[in-house]
């Protein structure tokens, strides 16, 4: 299972406000971006991390994790499932206490990795779905 209630409650009420959303780029159809609007809606600071480096909802875009200057709380992870390993690597890396791959984004081995690096991770779910539920 790589998703439980709990997780997923500590990672969006207590694991802090400050989301990069990687993959999330100004294109408006993209499901990134409207989970960053709703991530934004309920509190969250949402960084976007995208090769583009673009400005989206008000905050400054950067080309990689490793460019963001400030801390991060939760990866929130839009990339393909090929891809998401590494991205999940570059988290653990730069200091993150949360991963999120998106609907859809799974890899097995990656989330053995993140958690055995000590952080917490949910896969294949949506936090825009998750988070109206605590209410």
């Amino acid at each position: 299972m790589y998703a439980d209630d709990e997780t997923i409650r500590r990672i969006l009420t207590g694991t802090g406000d400050t989301w990069a959303v990687v993959g999330l780029s100004d294109n408006r159809s993209r499901a990134a971006y409207g989970v960053a609007q709703v991530l934004q809606r309920f509190g969250k600071r949402v960084v976007p991390v995208h090769p583009k480096a673009e400005t989206v909802h008000g905050e400054q875009g950067y080309a990689s994790l490793a460019d963001v200057p400030f801390p991060v709380d939760v990866v929130d992870v839009f990339v393909n499932s090929g891809l998401a390993g590494q991205v999940a690597d570059e988290a653990v890396a730069a200091g993150a206490k949360a991963v999120w791959f998106q609907l859809g984004v799974v890899d097995p081995e990656a989330y053995a990795r993140t958690r055995q690096a000590g952080l917490d991770m949910v896969m294949d779910r949506c936090p825009a779905i998750e988070i109206p539920r605590l209410g």
